[in-house]
């Protein structure tokens, strides 16, 4: 393990442990705000540590956790819970029946989950930062670069569902390994990892486009390397075979990585449109709970429902549309500009990074990261700007596109900071561009840096350099000042508000 890496780990389990004791105490401080969200009946009877956990944990269970964890104990019994894929709750209900399973005459089904949820996110946000570190160096060729971002993201702006009962953390922890596989070469491991991420969000299929990509420019970068050393017929031997090569690759991976979508979309219309189940074999309190809120459940003896009779009957679409209405603008309401300012800093992020892409690298973006591939690709120039991270920036361009435009806006920050390193490549690189105090030659503060050299010229790092540079905020730059304010608040007040159902992110 390098110094680098230990360094972030270290990080991440104290903010870890730190978000864990804060939403503990913003539970039991602050009373929480009567929200019309998903609240089911307990069924089962409280065992003699369940009210410790839930006072202790409680916080974790709020807003769409509360889905996770019913799927987690009863499975997918209403149909909008299908909005949200089940990786993520076998995970919980594998670590309830086996690891906590000691705890089985202590603690109930939900008071197990509760207590998987806060040990599982926080092994899956450990391994997503260790990714993010990994991916970081690879694509950036910027030690210094990719420290400091993975360091900002365990302060990452989307922390409370990073620790909350969510998928975020298992999605960026995927996301980032298979796009380190992919970097790699390792295209077989990157389709499996990414397509383990599907089965957690859906959002998984868009990194379909980075599969497309990456193999691509390998192609290209061959081909050249054939029309220099080969000749006469073995040359187009080469070119169809490594265009035969790229299409196969392409279409095996896009369908490993589609086939989770795909087989619980199917799932969902078995269950719905060929139920196999009646009403009376649901607990009495939950269909009555669906009947006082009008959630739909399987009955064998019901018509089916009108999705059913869509020439393409995507049950994920037609509960977005329905219960969510998420659409095209549909969030373009005066109404909801409170929103659009909570989710502007992210959003902020997204454009500038870019915007200084592409005046960076003009012709690059222009030719879509095909420019001089050979040269630039084997020896990349370090930083932001290198080509290798275009598609990053497309990626993370289109995210933020389709979240303005199409979803519920607030939900932007969690969005892209679990599906893109984007976001803290630019908050790293607009730090070190502009915070003198992160380098020693201008500053008179040695302690506040990324690294120093020791007499024999050896890296080491000295000082976390986020947490040396907050007793010196208010004489850091108005750059850093801006990023880290946003942050940490956003850290903190997301543990405030949502931990006691208050409207947040």
């Amino acid at each position: 393990m390098t110094m680098d890496v230990r360094a972030v780990l270290e990080f991440a389990t104290a903010t870890r442990g730190l978000s864990l004791l804060l939403q503990a105490v913003f539970n039991a401080v602050i009373p929480d705000h009567d929200a019309d969200a998903f609240r089911p009946p307990r069924t089962e009877e409280p065992l003699y540590l369940d009210s410790s956990v839930e006072w202790l944990l409680g916080g974790l269970s709020h807003w769409d956790a509360e889905h996770f964890l019913f799927i987690a104990e009863r499975g997918y019994l209403y149909e909008h819970n299908f909005a949200f894929f089940p990786l993520f709750p076998i995970i919980l209900r594998g670590l309830a029946e086996t690891l906590l399973w000691p705890l089985s005459s202590w603690l109930s089904v939900r008071g197990r989950l509760l207590v998987a949820v806060a040990l599982g996110n926080t092994a899956l946000f450990l391994l997503s930062v260790v990714a993010l570190y990994a991916l970081s160096r690879t694509v950036l060729q910027d030690r210094r670069l990719a420290l400091l971002s993975s360091l900002l993201y365990c302060i990452t702006p989307a922390n409370v569902f990073m620790t909350a009962g969510y998928s975020e953390s298992l999605f960026a922890a995927l996301t980032f390994g298979g796009l380190y596989l992919l970097e790699k070469g390792f295209i077989f491991r990157a389709c499996l990892a990414l397509s383990i991420a599907t089965a957690a969000r859906s959002n998984g299929l868009v990194n379909i486009g980075f599969l497309l990509y990456l193999p691509s420019l390998h192609a290209i970068t061959q081909i050249r390397v054939y029309r220099r050393t080969t000749k006469g017929h073995s040359k187009v031997f080469h070119y169809i075979w490594a265009i035969i090569r790229l299409l196969l690759t392409s279409l095996l991976g896009t369908a490993i990585i589609a086939l989770p979508f795909c087989a619980f979309q199917y799932y969902g219309y078995r269950t719905f449109c060929t139920p196999s189940v009646s009403l009376e074999q649901i607990p009495p309190a939950l269909v009555s709970l669906a009947e006082l809120k009008g959630y739909r459940v399987p009955d064998e003896n019901g018509p089916p429902p009108l999705w059913c009779m869509r020439p393409l009957p995507l049950l994920y679409s037609h509960i977005q549309d329905v219960y969510w209405d998420v659409g095209f603008l549909r969030y373009f309401e005066l109404s909801q500009i409170p929103n659009f300012i909570l989710a502007l800093p992210m959003a902020t992020l997204g454009i500038m990074a870019a915007y200084a892409y592409f005046l960076a690298n003009p012709e690059l973006c222009l030719r879509l990261g095909l420019w001089d591939t050979g040269a630039h690709f084997d020896k990349p120039t370090p930083g932001m700007f290198n080509p290798r991270v275009f598609v990053y920036i497309v990626h993370s361009t289109v995210l933020l596109v389709f979240g303005t435009l199409c979803m519920h806006v607030q939900v932007l920050t969690r969005f892209m900071a679990s599906s893109t390193p984007v976001p803290f490549w630019i908050s790293a690189h607009l730090l070190l561009l502009n915070e003198p105090l992160l380098h020693r030659r201008k500053t008179s503060n040695p302690n506040v840096q990324l690294h120093t050299h020791s007499s024999n010229g050896c890296q080491h790092t000295p000082q976390n350099p986020i947490v040396a540079l907050l007793p010196y905020f208010k004489s850091c730059s108005s750059t850093t000042q801006g990023i880290l304010g946003y942050f940490l608040s956003y850290w903190v007040l997301g543990l405030a508000l949502h931990c006691n159902f208050l409207p947040w992110t």
